[in-house]
């Protein structure tokens, strides 16, 4: 089998690939016919995602060398789609670390190319001036251009598709906010592009011929404001004209606050990208165009990229979101399998409610819960740990769900991210808030001897040190009222869910 441009089908390696544009990177790849590998610390993460049977995925972390030699072994093309944003003060070593590990062994396997996604760096700005964000985002690629493998170091500025952090941050604060006092970075020239052709973009580049080692500037067909994007957004979504009163003293740390405060993307991440935007961001050059043509008409407009985003939203369609990836420093263990793990001290809260339904319907209240649909019990109480949550850096519970109906492994839900799925039969939640311990929420379906359906839940808690306990034993009162009231309440809606209708 050959490639789009004539050789032997070329294996790519994905880094990222749980991530926002990693996840539609895979299928786009696998979708021009290349063979796909993808580097991920947590595999089964990406398990439930409709390519996975198509897709090599082997376990690996970029800062482990060996791990990466593994994965690169065989591979033409290699995308780096990660960083270590938010993982804490020393982000930037972390990242330079991964990036020289990365380079090293894809010049020792022998890979044709790395493909890197950066962030578009103002002109005339010393570097030393940029946020921390960019500033590491723009030593990643000078690494990988360094590092003796021909590189392709693609510079974007704001991503606009249905589920990106800067489309979320736009969408929220324009539906909001009909009079919105802003950052003075809402004047500052921004030049957006689509997703879509970011992507397009990424795929193109495995193509690129071995001389090429240089950065490109990637970006759509329109300059404009911050303030400009949100009045077209409000024209583009029907929504009466916003009235936009730019101030001098929002700093970025108030910025991302007042962004955290009104949409659902946390400061901790809405930060880097307000300090990206002190600065003009206006692509430079457009050679990349030389290397991958434009498509009939062109790359797409800002207003066309709302409209594909606004779509994609309505009718559920979203494949990736910006909460995708896995928060920065939020726990990844699994859930114990030894009833004795960590010494016995996990906590649980169990229930469990017999009901006279079919298995199916009560599946359906489960798969549904969280997001618009709340979480069954005591909504001002959860609203709560969500805005307490928000107030300590936390997700809070404004993440919401991907799609409304389907659920899979690795998705994020409110303040929870689904560990573990069986259709029909489980579903476990990892928590995500801040905790002072580890946290898990099983719903489960099953049927007795009788044949009648049971449904089970199981809170869980494993806490760290004396806060931990303390945490735990503070909440126990609340426990008959929360979770007992979801036991009752989740059993009883599925007493009104409809059959569904035979296709």
């Amino acid at each position: 089998m050959t490639d789009v441009h004539g050789g032997t089908q070329l294996r790519c390696l994905v880094t990222g690939a749980s991530g926002y544009i990693g996840g539609r990177l895979v299928p786009a790849l696998l979708d021009t016919g290349f063979r796909v590998r993808a580097l991920a610390r947590t595999p089964r993460k990406l398990r439930d995602h409709p390519w996975a049977d198509r897709v090599e995925v082997v376990e690996g972390d970029v800062r482990d060398a060996a791990s990466v030699r593994a994965a690169m072994r065989d591979v033409d093309v290699a995308y780096y789609l990660v960083h270590a944003l938010g993982s804490g003060p020393d982000f930037e070593e972390r990242d330079r670390q991964a990036a020289r590990i990365f380079g090293e062994q894809a010049r020792a396997a022998g890979v044709g190319r790395i493909v890197y996604l950066g962030g578009l760096t103002p002109a005339g700005v010393p570097e030393r001036e940029l946020s921390p964000h960019l500033r590491s985002r723009a030593e990643v690629g000078r690494i990988l251009l360094d590092s003796g493998v021909p590189t392709a170091a693609l510079r974007a500025a704001v991503v606009i598709g249905s589920g990106s952090a800067s489309f979320e941050i736009l969408r929220h604060l324009t539906e909001r906010l009909p009079v919105m006092v802003t950052p003075s970075w809402v004047r500052t020239s921004i030049q957006p592009i689509a997703v879509r052709d970011v992507v397009r973009y990424l795929v193109g580049c495995a193509g690129l011929p071995p001389e090429v080692n240089r950065t490109f500037d990637i970006g759509g067909p329109d300059v404009m404001t911050y303030r400009d994007m949100m009045r077209r957004y409000a024209e583009v979504a029907g929504l009466p004209r916003r009235v936009i009163l730019p101030v001098p003293v929002l700093t970025p740390g108030l910025s991302s606050l007042w962004i955290g405060l009104v949409t659902p993307v946390p400061p901790s991440i809405a930060r880097p990208l307000a300090e990206s935007l002190r600065h003009e961001v206006v692509c430079r050059e457009r050679d990349i165009a030389e290397y991958v043509p434009d498509p009939p008409g062109g790359p797409i407009a800002f207003e066309e990229a709302l409209r594909l985003a606004l779509q994609r939203i309505k009718e559920a369609r979203v494949d990736t979101r910006w909460s995708s990836a896995a928060v920065p420093g939020a726990p990844s263990d699994p859930l114990p399998t030894d009833p004795d793990w960590a010494g016995g001290s996990l906590r649980i809260d169990e229930r469990e409610r017999t009901v006279p339904v079919a298995p199916e319907a009560l599946w359906r209240v489960i798969e549904g819960i969280g997001g618009e649909n709340g979480w069954y019990s005591f909504p001002l109480a959860w609203a709560v740990r969500g805005w307490l949550d928000r107030i300590v850096g936390g997700v809070g519970l404004r993440r919401g769900r991907r799609d409304a109906q389907r659920l899979r492994v690795g998705d994020s839900l409110d303040f929870w991210r689904v560990e573990e799925i069986v259709p029909g039969e489980l579903l476990r939640l990892r928590a995500e808030m801040r905790l002072p311990g580890l946290a898990w929420l099983e719903l489960s379906v099953d049927r007795d001897e009788q044949g009648m359906t049971v449904y089970r839940q199981r809170a869980l808690f494993h806490p760290h040190g004396l806060l931990g306990h303390a945490y735990w034993w503070s909440v126990w009162p609340f426990h008959s009222v929360v979770f007992g009231g979801m036991a009752r309440n989740i059993t009883a809606a599925a007493h009104a869910v409809p059959p569904r209708r035979a296709t």
